[in-house]
């Protein structure tokens, strides 16, 4: 598995994952993640174009960053899922808990103007 940051407009960071999202490999997600976090880089996209799996592992560590980075005032957004990961957050029914958008740009824009002070 494969996690690349890239910065976008507004002070909002898209972290691309790539792979398999399962027990073995979410501890890059999950460095990434907490990296970000630490850095106070609470606006945060993942783009799960390139991801074929997740796993309960991978849903927790994106719900444990979502949960840090709103009780700072940000939030994770969900973009580009492909057909099996969309699948399988609806299954759990995290559908309704993220923010999902089609593209990176919608994504993005969904944050507040204000996100680019923080």
């Amino acid at each position: 598995m494969r996690v690349i940051e890239e910065p976008l407009a507004g002070g909002v960071i898209c972290v691309v994952v790539e792979g398999r999202l399962d027990a073995e490999t979410v501890l890059v997600l999950e460095k990434a993640l907490q990296h970000l976090l630490a850095d106070a880089q609470y606006h945060l996209i993942v783009d799960m174009n390139a991801v074929s799996y997740i796993s309960s592992s991978g849903l927790r560590a994106l719900l444990a960053a979502r949960r840090q980075a709103r009780s700072w005032g940000g939030d994770v957004y969900l973009c580009q899922l492909s057909a099996r990961v969309h699948e399988i957050l609806e299954l759990v029914g995290f559908l309704s808990v993220f923010g999902v958008y089609a593209t990176r740009e919608q994504a993005r824009g969904a944050f507040p103007q204000s996100a680019s002070i923080v």
